[in-house]
């Protein structure tokens, strides 16, 4: 009777990989919308915050200016973070390394828990929202994939 390694990974559901290349590679297109339509941006989050699309175009120019830097920089960092997440989901992930689970889950914990706070300590509760959107659609298969990642062992 042969037993497995203890070290021999346990390789997730394709299933799971894919959701999380597709949420993934969903950062990184709203990463690109920042950065190549500053204006939909804004308008978006203008209605997504205060229910109107034109309110922060009249915050003035000076202000119009930094938000729209902030949006590109804000979405370039999206962008190269979904690249670098799309990499281990495709990798470590998809080879069922537990460094590859790790990843994963720290890096949007790490995201999820500062942006999230301060949204609602500002009293921005509508980024929060958004984000809830964006943790459950990561969550959801690192719930289900977990067990193949922290078996106990033997």
């Amino acid at each position: 009777m042969g037993f497995a390694p203890v070290n021999t990974p346990k390789i997730p559901s394709a299933f799971w990989v894919r959701w999380l290349v597709v949420v993934t590679l969903g950062v990184m297109v709203f990463g690109l919308v920042l950065v190549v339509a500053p204006g939909l941006a804004r308008e978006g989050f203008s209605l997504l915050v205060y229910g109107d699309r034109q309110q922060i175009a009249t915050f003035g120019s000076g202000a119009l200016q930094y938000i729209g830097l902030v949006h590109v920089v804000l979405g370039a960092v999206m962008f190269g973070w979904g690249l670098a997440l799309l990499l281990v989901v495709r990798g470590l992930f998809a080879r069922g390394t537990r460094e590859g689970w790790q990843i994963v889950a720290v890096s949007v914990a790490a995201w999820f828990v500062p942006d999230t706070t301060f949204s609602l300590w500002s009293g921005f509760w509508q980024n929060a929202v958004l984000n809830v959107v964006f943790i459950i659609l990561f969550a959801i298969p690192l719930a289900a994939t977990y067990p193949k990642f922290h078996r106990s062992h033997p």
